[in-house]
């Protein structure tokens, strides 16, 4: 049975979503992304020479760089950066530009939940803009484990903190493209199943686990869908916006 929400969505229903790219003049590509109140702006400025030590003259070099809406950087937002740094290394070809560093630059605009699955997808879409060669495309999504031992997706802000548990997953926009037998290696992250990136909060049996990959996995496609859409459309104006529902 369906679980209405606060805000009158189903429990498989994201929230409206938004993307535009171009938005700024001087970096080399750029991209915002919302869904629902929560909004991210990403900046990508490179390839550049390669200036910083240890770095590997062979590969390109990813740098993250992210801008809290307000206050100084913390813990958390330490966090993100790395886990957005691996998530780019895995999708971006890094021997096509080698002793190069792409930065990335992610601004919060404004924070009403699931803010690092956009932030992700706010940068991939960014990436595209620059011209940066990529394995394939990424789409990001949250997963919440209410206490009902129900699965929702997208969560507001109150419904995260709200929640038991939950779990940010990134797929690759084509599921056929990385699916192979066994177990493919990536950069540092396992790509199993068609998974590219899995963070987890809180305590979350494993059978909850595998109900997020599920609806996660179902609702990807539809995201992948929305993202190549957007990808094709040159002026801000013409940015497109959707809701999604999965049954699974």
């Amino acid at each position: 049975m369906e679980v209405d929400r606060a805000d009158g969505r189903t429990r498989n229903q994201l929230r409206s979503l938004a993307c535009t790219r171009g938005t700024l003049n001087r970096a080399h590509g750029s991209a915002t992304w919302s869904q629902g109140e929560t909004k991210v702006f990403a900046a990508v400025f490179g390839p550049k020479a390669g200036m910083k030590k240890n770095e590997n003259p062979e590969k390109a070099c990813i740098e993250v760089i992210w801008k809290p809406k307000t206050g100084q950087i913390g813990k958390p937002e330490k966090e993100y950066e790395m886990i957005l740094k691996t998530t780019l290394q895995s999708i971006c070809l890094l021997t096509v530009n080698p002793n190069t560093t792409t930065s990335i630059i992610v601004q919060v605009v404004n924070d009403d939940g699931a803010l690092l699955p956009c932030a992700i997808n706010a940068a991939c879409a960014a990436l595209v803009d620059a011209g940066i060669p990529l394995k394939h495309l990424a789409v990001a999504i949250c997963c919440c484990l209410a206490d009902g031992g129900y699965v929702i997706l997208d969560p507001c802000k109150l419904e995260e903190q709200r929640t038991k548990a939950f779990a940010y997953l990134v797929f690759p926009n084509s599921l056929a493209s990385v699916r192979r037998k066994g177990l493919l290696q990536v950069e540092v992250e396992p790509v199993e199943h068609g998974i590219i990136t899995s963070v987890t909060r809180g305590v979350m049996p494993v059978e909850d686990y595998l109900r997020c990959l599920e609806r996660g996995r179902a609702v990807s496609a539809k995201l992948s869908e929305f993202l190549r859409r957007s990808m094709q459309l040159q002026a801000p104006s013409e940015s497109p916006t959707a809701v999604f529902e999965t049954h699974s």
